[in-house]
């Protein structure tokens, strides 16, 4: 199978089948002509290979008790090999049901009631929940953007916040999301030397891996030297290859007494893997589907551009962040001169629902996240009708 443009051109159609993003925003909102470009899944199917392999353990009839294995870990260890130079070692992963699991899990492994733990907004806003839920303070060191809206971390601020001990642990979205930064092998070289010096767990979320585009490089926390003694890497497939739903993901970590208090924090939650059909998706999905994701980085390559080109010239007054990773589009408002409620009360009034810039933390005031995830035809839809309301 070609997985061309055509191919994604195509869609998929996802109306009456549960989807969060679809019937779950119809409910809300109570519009059928709302066009949806808010939660972070896309509207394309997922691979053959994926497909298959859960029409495999269907057709077998009986789904009793399951458990992981060898070739379960085996998958995820090849393919970070393969694709992002990144080795694993046997056993040193954890498999979780997703990564905000494995974010609380970690928060609650790392640190004490009452830390402080740093995270760098507007970042993905589960970051906050994972630290507020459980008991912990949100130490915030907002990204700094330059004139073009790319954004860099403040490392003097991160360092006075370690320094003084008000942050006793570090959570780093790599890539970030929502302002699609693909950072550097430097500047996690400098956050890692940060962690170390002070002695604060790192917990990295590269759910996004995968989406990096040339000329930028997806580098592991774990590929940094010295990392593997204070940092924790989280994972998943399902971003990649559009199977949220099934609930499965891993959490990396070499270091073995680390490891066992996770393992330890799990248990005592009654946290365990995804299902039968969670695992085989995941194991197709990371020995059989190389391909489709090339394709589908070529076709997201072509929405970013196509995003900026038409906001440059339909919607000049918005300044949209450049995009090195995701298929999140981080869209500055603020020279619109609307008050958040105003600003999304607009967009939603013309029939597009996008995320609040507000669910990233204060530092996203004035600003949307738009997902490009989707064919193209539908991207230019919703463009056109934004276009109305921030032209």
């Amino acid at each position: 199978m070609a997985f061309d443009e055509a191919y994604f051109d195509a869609g998929i159609f996802r109306i009456g089948t549960d989807s969060e993003k679809w019937d779950g925003m119809r409910s809300e909102t109570g519009d059928p002509d709302m066009i949806p470009m808010w939660v972070a899944d896309m509207d394309f199917p997922s691979p053959p290979a994926v497909q298959q392999a859960l029409a495999d353990v269907q057709a077998h009839g009986t789904w009793g008790y399951t458990c992981h294995g060898e070739n379960d870990e085996k998958a995820l260890r090849d393919y970070w090999a393969r694709r992002h130079g990144l080795a694993i070692s046997k056993g040193a992963t954890v498999m979780s049901p997703c990564v905000v699991t494995g974010l609380k899990v970690c928060v609650r492994t790392l640190t004490k009631p009452g830390d402080g733990v740093l995270i760098n907004p507007p970042v993905y806003g589960p970051f906050f929940a994972s630290i507020r839920e459980n008991g912990r303070k949100v130490v915030e060191s907002p990204l700094v953007p330059d004139e073009s809206g790319r954004y860099t971390m403040n490392l003097s601020d991160m360092e006075g916040k370690l320094a003084t001990g008000e942050a006793k642990a570090v959570m780093l979205c790599s890539p970030h999301n929502p302002c699609g930064r693909a950072w550097t092998k430097e500047e996690l070289t400098a956050v890692v030397a940060l962690c170390r010096k002070y002695g604060a767990p790192l917990i990295c979320d590269e759910i996004h891996a995968d989406f990096v585009y040339a000329p930028n490089v997806h580098h592991s926390v774990l590929t940094i030297e010295g990392a593997g003694e204070i940092a924790v890497m989280l994972c998943a497939a399902s971003k990649t290859f559009n199977i949220a739903g099934l609930q499965q993901s891993a959490i990396v970590c070499e270091n073995a007494a680390v490891r066992e208090a996770i393992e330890k924090e799990m248990s005592a939650c009654g946290i365990k893997c995804g299902n039968a059909f969670a695992l085989a998706a995941t194991r197709a999905a990371y020995t059989g589907c190389d391909a489709w994701l090339e394709g589908l980085m070529r076709y997201l390559e072509g929405n970013r551009d196509y995003v900026m080109r038409f906001a440059a010239e339909r919607m000049p007054r918005v300044r949209v962040t450049p995009l090195e990773a995701t298929y999140l589009m981080w869209l500055d408002c603020r020279a619109l001169g609307l008050e958040q409620p105003a600003l999304m009360e607009a967009i939603l009034g013309a029939h597009v629902k996008v995320n609040d810039g507000l669910f990233f933390g204060e530092s996203g005031r004035g600003f949307v996240r738009l997902n490009i995830g989707c064919p193209r035809a539908q991207l230019e839809k919703a463009m056109e009708r934004l276009s109305s309301v921030l032209g």
